[in-house]
């Protein structure tokens, strides 16, 4: 009798290399995963507090254009810088804003008439808030300025594990109405 030698299939060998590899490359392919994943959700969460931050300083600048009598640390003017800022808002209340809590966890601070609320969420972390205030003397005092204020903001954006990401930003903002 004459045997038939045809090759069909695979050998037992052949099946556990294939099984092999095909095992170490899904295991290098889901490790990458794993890691952008979590460099997606980091970027989010630090875009989330940058937005954050953004908004906050966004509503502060435009109170401070439609409001009045501004006051920097205790007394009108303040070129050098001063941590607290207030003045009237259109609807004649007093605001007031400076830097809450404690550190490292420190915030942007509201206060409206004598309610006292954060005005930044909780990733984001302040290290520095200064306000630059010229121009609050008026015509009386030779002041022919348009009261300004320069709002300079440095800190952190925490992003669950890993350091942190630093940012500086500045802001500014005139009065609109005119103090002549």
């Amino acid at each position: 009798m004459r045997k038939l030698i045809h090759s069909r299939g695979y050998t037992l060998v052949e099946l556990i290399v294939a099984v092999g590899l095909f095992a170490l490359i899904m295991t290098l392919v889901s490790g990458a995963y794993l890691i952008m994943i979590s460099t997606n959700q980091r970027a989010q969460a630090i875009s989330t507090g940058i937005d954050d931050l953004s908004f906050a300083l966004e509503i502060m600048t435009r109170e401070i254009r439609t409001g009045t009598s501004y006051n920097c640390g205790g007394g009108g003017d303040c070129p050098n810088g001063g941590n607290s800022f207030s003045f009237t808002n259109e609807n004649n209340e007093p605001i007031a804003y400076n830097l809450g809590g404690f550190a490292p966890n420190q915030y942007i601070q509201r206060t409206k008439n004598t309610i006292t609320k954060s005005f930044t969420g909780p990733s984001v972390n302040i290290s520095l808030l200064m306000f630059y205030v010229t121009g609050t003397a008026g015509t009386l005092a030779d002041d022919y300025d348009q009261p300004h204020v320069t709002i300079v903001v440095k800190g952190t954006v925490s992003a669950g594990h890993g350091t942190p990401e630093s940012f500086s930003v500045e802001a500014a903002a005139t009065m609109r109405e005119t103090d002549i």
